[in-house]
């Protein structure tokens, strides 16, 4: 039955990300990193400062927890804040503050617009749960929850890796693995018989590094070349295209 999903023979279980590839809030993440970004470094360096970019996204905030986030493209850019702690308000100048400001333009963002899944995936996942394989939702979002009962998907999956389960059990974030084989330690299989779902190339590093026995990365900004290189074994559009024998 897996061969009929794209999968190998071997695999028992499918961890999918969440935001774009299940949802398509990647680029609702987008949007509210740079403008973040950008009004930090306008009043850091002032109306000639050097905006937040799509590539900056991709390769420093894409797939990490948010405070990783935050710290990792600062480093990219030479600039050092105070840590600050978890329950920093949104304009404390520290990496946590940050980060919080993102997920509260994040927060009023899906408000406004709602969220949206890929049917795609969830004809997948519908096709992976009807042929007995076990499923988990592997995301850095601490709004995890909240997205998946928007979309009534959260009875899709039968556990949930979240930002906020990452945190109560002290797994650092992706690139690193830890998330990923937690997930499969909870769904009972071991890495080699688990396929990981990524669109972000630090996931791409954690399902590689985690020696999973398939990582499949999902396209959805023409990456495909990064995807590969970054560990993916096979690179689709929409996961519709696993099931189709394409």
């Amino acid at each position: 039955m897996t061969t009929q999903l794209g999968l190998p023979e071997t695999i028992l279980a499918c961890l999918f990300d969440l935001d774009g590839v299940v949802t398509k809030t990647a680029v609702v993440h987008a949007a509210a990193w740079k403008e973040t970004f950008d009004a930090f470094l306008r009043e850091r360096d002032g109306d000639g400062f050097r905006p937040f970019t799509d590539a900056d996204y991709g390769e420093y905030v894409d797939g990490r927890p948010r405070a990783d986030g935050v710290r990792t493209f600062l480093a990219s850019r030479g600039i050092e804040l105070p840590e600050g702690g978890p329950d920093d308000p949104p304009d404390a100048q520290t990496v946590n503050g940050l980060g919080n400001r993102k997920n509260d333009l994040l927060l009023k963002k899906i408000r406004t617009d709602g969220v949206e899944a890929y049917d795609g995936t969830l004809r997948y996942l519908a096709a992976v749960r009807a042929a007995g394989l076990r499923t988990a939702i592997v995301s850095s979002s601490a709004n995890t929850v909240d997205v998946l009962r928007s979309i009534d998907a959260e009875h899709l999956f039968d556990t949930r890796i979240d930002g906020v389960v990452a945190r109560e059990r002290g797994l650092p974030g992706k690139p690193r693995p830890d998330t990923f084989l937690a997930a499969a330690r909870d769904l009972g299989v071991e890495p080699s018989r688990a396929a990981v779902f990524e669109d972000a190339l630090a996931g791409m590093d954690a399902g590689r590094s985690g020696h999973f026995g398939y990582v499949v990365g999902v396209d959805r900004v023409g990456q495909t070349d990064a995807l590969y290189a970054h560990g993916a074994d096979r690179v689709v559009r929409d996961l519709a295209e696993l099931g189709s024998g394409r």
